[in-house]
């Protein structure tokens, strides 16, 4: 498991490199990262654009969180639960269910 601030530099890259903005992404945390994205928010799986990835405690998922929120992906802070050391992002799409 990676630090938060590495965590962060990944999923920023992500983001990045998919030329789209922040405004464009939706980011959370969660204790099941794969069910939140592809059976809550309706992701898909193969074709879609996703990230995520485990920390050590729900505490340094949710510093990653509120970075990313902060840098303007959409979603809200205070979700999940003591598990939740999960982060995750997903650019939005007619598909997707934020």
């Amino acid at each position: 498991m990676s630090p938060p601030a590495t965590v962060l530099q990944e999923i920023k890259s992500h983001i990045q490199k998919r030329g789209r903005g922040y405004t464009a992404w939706y980011a959370g945390v969660a204790s099941d990262a794969r069910s939140r994205l592809f059976t809550d928010h309706r992701v898909d799986e193969t074709h879609g654009e996703w990230i995520f990835r485990t920390l050590n405690s729900d505490a340094e998922a949710r510093i990653v969180e509120e970075a990313l929120l902060s840098l303007g992906c959409k979603g809200a802070s205070g979700g999940g639960d003591a598990s939740s050391n999960k982060v995750y992002a997903y650019l939005i799409t007619a598909t997707t269910v934020e």
